[in-house]
């Protein structure tokens, strides 16, 4: 497909969201984890679910049409941010490929394996099995966050390097070297597709556990791929922490949407109210629910 192709088919799906968004009752907003049968059906779990990665997907995409002024402020702070790296881009890139020599071969394989797309839906797909398999609410909704945050990610990038035309640090032509709606891969370094990928599984998975320690662990998994494109020189600093900064975006707010329309209601708990009550001769208490 030609990249204007590409462009025009990403700007009528962009409009398509847009439009499906002014209406906010729409099917998968109205359901709900209850609407499901006591015991459904794989395929009715399947459904289900699908709508609802639809739904996040769709959620991301139209999020700026309900920003306020902190999440326009918040955009701004990493627009800023972002053209302040600008000047420790070469800097930085000639640091890390002067280390890339001392770097293990297996830790390079393990960081430009988890950032490709095959390995990475093979790794989301399979959480959500799991989840489908064992009928398992909280693992299929990690599973679904993670379908429908690689999937968003994923359409991001891919759109996003064909029309910025970067050049990648190989091309020996600066970090403001652009080749506008160019189809050639050394001019798709912006954003890092490899960082939005890896950083979004493990971002995803984190979220799912309170220890601090195990989120650690994880997010460090998570930060090996986009460490080894600067070691090998496929992108700049600003390429891959804006790409981190994408990830974060985009599945916290999948995950809102979840959360706000109860997609997923396995971690909720009824809320007792509880009262002192006191009478001649008697003391209790009651909880009311």
């Amino acid at each position: 497909m030609y990249p204007k192709n590409l462009l025009t088919c990403a700007l009528l799906v962009f409009m398509a969201f847009a439009s499906y968004a002014q209406n906010p009752q729409s099917e998968q907003d109205s359901l709900h984890t209850k609407d499901l049968p006591k015991k459904p059906t794989t395929w009715q779990m399947i459904k289900y679910d699908g709508l609802s990665i639809y739904g996040g997907v769709k959620h991301t995409y139209t999020q700026p049409f309900r920003w306020k002024e902190k999440d326009w402020a918040t955009f701004g702070g990493i627009i800023a941010g972002t053209t302040a790296l600008l000047a420790l881009d070469e800097p930085a890139d000639d640091y890390f490929r002067d280390q890339a020599e001392d770097i293990p071969d297996g830790i390079k394989e393990v960081g430009f394996r988890f950032g490709k797309p095959l390995v990475n839906y093979g790794l989301t797909t399979s959480v959500y099995a799991l989840g489908l398999i064992t009928k398992n609410e909280k693992i299929r909704k990690t599973g679904v966050l993670l379908i429908a945050s690689a999937t968003a990610g994923g359409l991001f990038q891919t759109v996003s390097k064909t029309l910025v035309g970067r050049a990648r640090p190989t091309m020996d032509e600066g970090n403001l070297s652009f080749r506008f709606y160019s189809s050639e891969a050394g001019y798709h370094s912006f954003p890092s597709g490899h960082t939005i990928l890896s950083f979004t599984t493990a971002y995803a998975i984190g979220k799912q556990f309170k220890n601090p320690f195990i989120k650690g662990g994880i997010y460090a998994v998570g930060l090996i791929s986009p460490v080894s494109r600067l070691w090998e020189g496929a992108h700049w600093l600003t390429d891959v922490t804006l790409g981190i900064a994408i990830s974060i975006i985009m599945v916290d707010g999948i995950d809102n949407y979840l959360k706000k329309n109860e997609r997923y209601a396995y971690n909720k708990k009824d809320k007792i109210k509880w009262n002192l009550t006191l009478g001649a001769g008697r003391i209790g208490v009651v909880g009311r629910f």
